[in-house]
């Protein structure tokens, strides 16, 4: 990675095009993912992501490399995302916005669990997950791709902002903690939701489709 990052300053600092649209593909659809996390449309968001790029391109001179060149790049976009959004609405940094969406509410239902007090096996499952079919025998197909992609849209903003960027990016928790500036352990509250979210979508899916 830091190899990478060397050699791509390096060439966006000589104007080399052709690096500098290796970055914006490699990185613009989780710009625009956390974005939306800050601004109220898709429109606004793909303005703080090109707002973001200019600011790159003006600075990159000035990169110091006390971070990765990715997690410069998103702090620049959130910072004008946070701007853009106040302009329109209220903007909250990620984690208070993270805060305020938790309700306290479980993710699964907790008369699927044995009793704290129970005597062999105090909060393990009482009715287990249903077994899904592998990718290779049709989970990502037809439909049941359209219901994970509505189950992740319908998430809570900081949800969705995460399983997007570990499960749809393929992001490590590390990247996440530092492009949103939020603790690990908010990183893994949030997963953890948001991936007990869609597993129960995908569930009452395949539940229905077996009667």
């Amino acid at each position: 990675m830091a190899h990478d990052d060397e050699r791509l300053i390096a060439a966006l600092c000589r104007g080399d095009e052709d690096a500098f649209a290796t970055l914006v593909d490699r990185h613009t659809s989780a710009m625009i993912r956390v974005a939306m996390a800050y601004v109220p449309t898709r429109a606004a968001a793909e303005e703080a992501v090109q707002e973001t790029w200019i600011a790159v391109l003006r600075g990159i001179e000035g990169f110091e490399g006390r971070a990765s060149l990715r997690t410069w790049i998103f702090r620049i976009l959130t910072n004008i995302a946070m701007r853009t959004g106040a302009r329109e609405r209220r903007s909250l940094p990620f984690s208070a916005l993270a805060a305020a969406e938790d309700t306290g509410e479980p993710v699964v239902d907790p008369a699927r669990f044995l009793p704290a007090d129970h005597e062999l096996y105090p909060g393990h499952w009482a009715v287990f997950p249903a077994r899904w079919p592998t990718p290779q025998e049709g989970l990502l197909a037809g439909e049941a791709r359209e219901v994970i992609a509505a189950a992740i849209a319908a998430l809570p903003v900081a949800q969705r902002t995460v399983i997007g960027l570990r499960d749809i990016e393929g992001w490590n928790a590390d990247e996440v903690v530092d492009a949103l500036q939020i603790s690990p352990g908010n990183q893994r509250v949030l997963l953890h939701r948001a991936r007990s979210r869609v597993r129960n979508a995908i569930e009452a899916y395949f539940d229905a489709e077996a009667l």
